[in-house]
């Protein structure tokens, strides 16, 4: 029976904390909200597909700010299509993530960013715009496919003018 009041101080605290943590992270989502994300299905004709995972999307040269985003807020397995007219995002569960041509930022690589470290430039980092103006980073590791290959495609799809011929 003396244990009984150390106990019930520790689950306190334990209780305490997870109850900080599910408010921080309404609270994220809550400012997140502003960031308008729209899905939709791809459009133009595929030029290439690569498959990985989807790791986060991060406010814009803040790696270690994850935005909370719908459908984009945990990591997951993606299909990554390149068309003529943008970056598709497929991820299971989720809508198609369809960014436009002309919301498209850059594309570079990357070695780390929240809760993800791998070899030197083993992410590839798409800088683009919601549908507010904010500028967002998303980070891609992919698997059995070239790095190189899909940051190559997605500069060549913002440098070209949509419509033209490649």
């Amino acid at each position: 029976m003396a244990y009984v009041p150390g106990v019930a101080l520790i689950l306190a605290i334990i209780a305490l904390a997870l109850f900080g943590m599910w408010r921080g992270w309404r609270a994220r989502t809550r400012r997140a909200a502003r960031v308008g994300v729209t899905f939709g299905p791809a459009t133009g004709e595929a030029v290439a597909t690569f498959g990985g995972l989807y790791v986060a999307t991060t406010a814009h040269d803040d790696p270690l700010d994850r935005l909370p985003l719908p459908h984009l807020g945990f990591r997951s397995k993606v299909v990554v299509t390149v068309t003529t007219e943008g970056v598709a995002l497929d991820m299971p569960a989720a809508p198609t993530l369809f960014l436009a041509a002309a919301r498209l930022v850059g594309a570079g690589r990357a070695t780390w960013t929240i809760d993800r470290v791998v070899e030197r430039d083993g992410l590839v980092l798409i800088a683009w715009t919601t549908d507010d103006g904010t500028i967002v980073d998303t980070y891609l590791r992919l698997q059995s496919s070239e790095p190189d290959a899909l940051v190559a495609a997605v500069e060549d799809l913002r440098t070209t003018p949509t419509g033209a011929s490649k």
